[in-house]
């Protein structure tokens, strides 16, 4: 019973302890600052498994079709992704020099594509991640392309860079057409 008393003390003692820690301002939170061991790894271990339990969507048929894989290429560059995550196929890939001040740091997304589930990819995607700076695309984007997306990502081991540049090059702006020249009417003479 005397064990189960002192145990019982040290828990408490560690609460109390942790709740100063924490609530009393000793924990730096400037994103200067690395993460405790113990808070890295809580929020790794809760990130993880809330994906795991949420993220319940089955691709769509054909999503990684290799037109879905260009779209998603296009859809990866347009609504913003290259900014944080740069360009994932090449070499020294960059990116906003915002998102060098992000912590966590983005992932790269050519590593983690075998990781990772398209589930997961897409409940990623849509629906962001809290205190990483991972925002949610379920406003702003519809599935289609977001399944595009994880298409996408899901290829980046095999897509080369040249693939890349010509799936998000902008298309060059049609030609103007030569403007006709009217063609002159009969000028109606007036009756008398």
């Amino acid at each position: 019973m005397r064990i189960l008393a002192v145990i019982g003390a040290l828990a408490i003692i560690g609460a109390i302890a942790a709740a100063v820690f924490f609530f009393g301002g000793y924990y730096n939170v400037a994103a200067t600052e690395p993460d405790l061991g113990i808070v890295h790894w809580a929020l790794t271990q809760v990130r993880t498994v809330s994906i795991d339990r949420h993220a319940k969507d089955n691709p769509p048929a054909g999503y990684d079709d290799p037109a879905k894989i260009q779209e998603g290429a296009r859809q990866y560059s347009v609504i913003g992704c290259v900014n944080c995550h740069g360009v994932p196929v090449a070499p020294g890939s960059t990116w906003a020099k915002f998102s060098e001040g992000l912590h966590p740091d983005p992932p790269g997304l050519k590593e983690l594509a075998n990781d990772i589930t398209p589930a997961q990819l897409f409940w990623v995607i849509k629906n962001g991640i809290n205190m990483t700076g991972m925002p949610s695309f379920a406003g702003s984007a519809k599935d289609e392309d977001l399944w595009s997306i994880v298409a996408f990502v899901k290829k980046l081991p095999i897509i080369s860079e040249a693939d890349y540049k010509s799936w998000t090059a902008t298309p060059p702006a049609p030609a103007p057409s030569p403007t006709p020249i009217p063609t002159p009417t009969a000028t109606p003479t007036p009756s008398k």
